[in-house]
């Protein structure tokens, strides 16, 4: 018989992916270098960023398929190569002083890298773990969150001894790499397997795992409304999420009075909690389940972001912008298993990829309408009061959704019931 691959080992192939494209996070790193070496402008240096996540909601959406008929070694070819070119090329435009070429090269070859090595381990991982889809999941994403804090000094370091264009040569050559390597060892498990003790019977004594709700594909998920639902749910969580992240140093200098320095430090620690939101989240929501879970940390973002303004102890405002930035990364990891507990693992990768429309659309519509409000109003007040509006609204679409899925659950089990009357009264009829 064919040896059945080690699941947890399939779990860390895919955090060693998120590592890697995950180093999109430490894009800030480079723009100091990059403006007192050309005089670009903060603006367009930034939009080399803004251009990557973008691509990664684009390609993601209009790839996830192709990738998923492909499996993840195939695909994770492709965004091992178009990654660590993207990367690579970067190199090459620094040393051309082209900032269109970057453009080209970062954001666009390297944003559609992301956006297929985003999506290439989560359908594998999720068959194996359907006992534990959050953690899974959630390992994975972690990985993705937590990648700037560890390529963020590396970054530095190459750049102060190697100059900038050979630090993105060797970062590409590096990506690639790893991406390749990790892509080579997932795969879906065999058909037929599940993990020793889940069952679903409900008769078992074993663990028992609650049924997805369907199996469709995705032109099936993307015509429903528990589809929609989520989108506005993550689109508006991400869009508050990167709005503060954007943000972030300017905010705690004006509320907390914290200095430059301080504030900077602060921006650091940010990507520990939205790693450390990533798994503690998707865990969480695999006892609490996904609805109850969303509910939870949607409540939370909206009782920070009233409470934000009025905070001027510089300790308790991190604690809030912590624990708002956890519940960000927290909407990136469950949802992921949210597609699974609702639409099967059929297409997973490409549902997600349509979902992930809503991180492309929020990372360009977030910090936009926060930029807009603070010029308006010359205050940071409006800006998080009319975040907690449109989390409020988040809110609502995630009860409406707990309803939708109560609703169907409700219909599923009345026609298995129809069915086994059906079957009790006509046994001659069953084979």
């Amino acid at each position: 018989m064919k040896k059945v691959k080690n699941r947890w080992l399939i779990a860390a192939s895919a955090v060693g992916m998120h590592l890697s494209i995950g180093s999109v996070y430490a894009w800030s790193v480079y723009t100091k270098p990059l403006i007192d070496k050309f005089g670009w402008g903060l603006k367009e240096t930034q939009f080399t960023f803004s251009l990557a996540i973008f691509f990664l909601g684009i390609s993601a959406a209009f790839l996830g398929r192709y990738a998923e008929k492909m499996g993840p070694r195939k695909s994770g070819l492709i965004a091992a190569v178009m990654f660590g070119l993207g990367i690579a090329g970067s190199g090459l435009a620094i040393q051309l002083e082209s900032l269109p070429m970057l453009y080209l090269s970062y954001g666009v070859i390297g944003g559609i890298g992301l956006g297929i090595g985003y999506i290439t381990p989560v359908s594998s991982l999720v068959k194996w773990f359907p006992d534990k889809r959050g953690l899974a999941t959630g390992l994975a994403i972690m990985g993705f969150g937590f990648a700037a804090v560890i390529s963020s000094p590396l970054i530095v370091a190459l750049i102060a001894s190697v100059g900038i264009s050979n630090t993105f040569f060797i970062m590409g050559g590096s990506y690639f790499l790893v991406i390749f390597a990790s892509s080579r060892y997932i795969a879906a498990p065999p058909v037929g397997w599940a993990p020793a003790g889940m069952t679903t019977d409900n008769t078992s004594d074993k663990k028992i795992v609650k049924e997805d709700l369907s199996q469709l594909t995705s032109a099936e998920a993307i015509k429903t409304k528990r589809f929609w639902y989520l989108w506005i749910m993550f689109f508006i969580n991400i869009s508050c999420g990167v709005a503060i992240i954007s943000a972030a140093s300017p905010m705690a200098q004006e509320f907390a009075g914290l200095s430059a320095v301080a504030a900077g430090a602060m921006v650091g620690l940010m990507g520990i909690f939205n790693g450390g939101g990533r798994i503690g989240w998707a865990t969480l929501s695999d006892y609490l389940g996904r609805p109850n879970t969303f509910i939870l940390f949607l409540g939370i973002e909206i009782l920070a972001f009233l409470l934000v303004p009025s905070i001027t102890d510089a300790i308790l405002f991190q604690v809030v912008i912590f624990l708002i930035i956890s519940c960000y990364g927290g909407g990136f990891s469950s949802v992921t298993a949210y597609i699974g507990d609702l639409f099967g693992t059929k297409e997973l990768g490409a549902i997600l990829g349509y979902m992930l429309t809503a991180w492309a659309a929020a990372g360009m519509a977030g910090p936009l309408f926060s930029a807009g409000i603070r010029s308006a109003t010359n205050s940071y007040n409006a800006t998080m009061y009319s975040f907690a509006g449109l989390l409020i609204i988040a809110l609502v679409f995630s009860v409406l959704l707990k309803l939708e899925i109560k609703k169907l659950r409700a219909e599923k089990e009345m026609e298995l019931e129809i069915q086994n009357a059906w079957h009790d009264e006509v046994p001659e009829f069953i084979d």
